[in-house]
């Protein structure tokens, strides 16, 4: 019985060390997949800021899809063109080439009016006495065209050459391979109104999921 005992043990050490390598081995498989995923197929953010309320609110925890085909409505990750390093969060009102305006609070794109009911509980809470915005919904939008902010807005001045600026005040558009961006907090955004179009390489991903605070739970 002893000497039956004593073969029995080689045999038991190698199974355990087989067990522990096999489960380091899934373990490093499972961060690797993990790692690729988040490096190449989503993306992680955080929102920082009041840009986007009330659809997004300060602190929340997204997902973005990285390369999806993006669409008219969509709400985008972005890298901040006028601060290296930053993110911002905002949703694409002009695709390249689309034609913007802004008139009467209400946003046309090809000279059609375009659906904005993610606006909807914006437009019922209002600015505080202390905004510039006093009484105005979240949601309020200020007259302008593409044309006009080529001619008046002092970023759009220094980032584009006098041939891109003199080319949208004639037509009004989009340029190619860019979008125009805004965010759903109309009266506080800093977006392309203020920052200029936003390049397609400088978009990190789409926001799909909002997974904290968990009360908040959705999909997009």
């Amino acid at each position: 019985m002893n000497r039956n005992n004593t073969r029995r043990k080689p045999e038991q050490e190698e199974s355990g060390w087989k067990f522990w390598l096999q489960t380091i081995a899934l373990t490093v498989a499972i961060y690797a997949v993990f790692f690729l995923l988040m490096q190449f197929v989503f993306s992680n953010d955080k929102v920082s800021g009041p840009s986007m309320q009330p659809t997004f609110e300060n602190g929340e925890k997204l997902i973005a899809v990285r390369h999806t085909n993006l669409q008219r409505g969509d709400v985008v990750v972005l890298k901040a063109p006028d601060e290296p390093g930053s993110f911002y969060i905002k949703r694409i009102i002009g695709l390249p080439g689309d034609t913007v305006t802004s008139k009467n609070n209400k946003m046309y794109v090809n000279g059609k009016k375009l659906d904005e009911s993610f606006l909807d509980a914006g437009s019922k809470k209002k600015e505080p006495d202390t905004s510039i915005y006093a009484g105005r919904a979240y949601s309020y939008t200020y007259n302008f065209t593409l044309s006009q902010l080529a001619k008046t807005a002092p970023e759009w001045q220094q980032r584009y050459s006098t041939s891109t600026l003199n080319k949208i005040k004639e037509t009004n558009k989009v340029p190619a391979g860019s979008y125009f961006v805004m965010g759903d907090h109309r009266t506080v955004s800093k977006d392309s109104r203020i920052i200029g179009f936003i390049n397609k390489k400088a978009i990190v991903g789409e926001v799909k999921w909002r997974y904290w605070p968990i009360t908040r739970w959705s999909t997009f």
